[in-house]
């Protein structure tokens, strides 16, 4: 997906429309470049309020989706990790269970007139294939 600017002098990048993400339902992904590399991120709706992480685990750097755009457990309270288990607070990316080594990466979101927006920061920019 390109992403165009929203607000170019902070950073902001267009995602998708806000109702493309139901609570629970499936992510948004999109592609980034996080520390020179370039990596798969998502966002999801959980609670009403929408997050983004970078797909990858904290115990193996593999992407977390069990199935495209798939992230969350059956009860729609996880975010698992496909590959061992691993389980992530949606709200904060805190790891609860699992082998997990720490937080997912958090990406910085907002939902603005019925689009959501993600924002780079220096680590955190943009991919176009």
């Amino acid at each position: 997906m390109d992403a165009t600017r929203a607000n170019d002098d902070q950073g902001w990048h267009a995602l998708c429309p806000a109702a493309r993400l139901a609570e629970g339902g499936l992510a948004c992904s999109f592609d980034v470049v996080y520390q020179g590399q370039n990596c798969r991120a998502f966002a999801v709706r959980h609670r009403g309020r929408v997050q983004a992480y970078l797909n990858r685990c904290s115990h193996v750097a593999l992407e977390l989706d069990w199935q495209p755009d798939r992230f969350f457990d059956a009860e729609g309270q996880y975010l698992v990790c496909a590959a061992h288990g691993a389980l992530f607070l949606p709200d904060t990316g805190a790891c609860v269970g699992g082998p997990g080594r720490g937080p997912l990466v958090k990406i910085a979101i907002m939902e603005r007139d019925g689009v959501v927006y993600w924002q780079s920061a220096q680590d955190l920019v943009p991919f176009d294939f």
